[in-house]
């Protein structure tokens, strides 16, 4: 919402391989949609139907038409020139190839001291809970193959949605590959994302899930109890 100022760059660090491009738009103020078509006539623009990056997200993958998704921001923090890493861990066999600047070549120009713990902690524990081996939950620079959108069974709105996928990818099974990346600065405007408030959406998340897992695992047990 209201990228205009950032498009440019963002759009220069794009492949020129990729052949779909889809903008989401939170009901943009400033002329976010027309500098998209400017720069990428054969952009296609959705129109967010309700707030939140998780219903930006969601509404862009329905969108989406092509075998690979690659999930970017359009304030210039993720490096569109780092996709092609993403698609070659696709194409080496994994299934959700999940970005993380906690590795060798990774890093970020902008979290904070605060969050930096905050991602920590909850990193640490959702591999408790989960069995995962993450390194950065709260990082959102992903790929996947298309044909697992229904395996992630997307329905959230907010900043958590990417703790969502993360968690979900590992219970359905995926093979999940981390790719180093190195988070920018915005470049203009300033971010929706508060620490705390955000935080405390993922904290939610996580431990919902682990009861969403028991409620599941109870009712397979008692469907296979009635079958014998």
């Amino acid at each position: 919402m209201n990228e205009a100022r950032n498009l440019p760059h963002v759009f220069a660090t794009l492949p020129s391989w990729i052949d779909e491009v889809i903008l989401v738009d939170g009901n943009s103020t400033d002329d976010t949609v027309a500098v998209a078509r400017s720069l990428r006539p054969d952009v296609r623009v959705v129109t967010q139907t309700r707030r939140g990056k998780g219903n930006a997200l969601i509404e862009g993958f329905a969108a989406a038409t092509g075998d690979v998704i690659v999930m970017i921001d359009a304030d210039g923090s993720t490096d569109g020139r780092e996709i092609p890493a993403f698609v070659a861990a696709l194409a080496e066999g994994a299934d959700f190839a999940k970005g993380t600047r906690c590795l060798p070549g990774g890093g970020s120009d902008d979290i904070s001291p605060i969050r930096s713990l905050g991602n920590a902690a909850l990193t640490k524990l959702t591999n408790r809970l989960y069995g995962t081996r993450y390194t950065d939950l709260c990082y959102g620079y992903n790929a996947f193959w298309a044909r697992h959108l229904d395996a992630l069974d997307l329905d959230c709105d907010g900043f958590e949605i990417e703790t969502l996928m993360n968690i979900r990818a590992a219970q359905a099974g995926l093979v999940i590959s981390e790719v180093p990346s190195h988070e920018r600065s915005r470049i203009h405007g300033t971010s929706n994302l508060n620490a705390v408030r955000d935080g405390l959406r993922v904290l939610r998340t996580i431990l919902r899930e682990r009861d969403r897992r028991t409620v599941r695992r109870v009712k397979l047990q008692q469907e296979h109890a009635t079958a014998a």
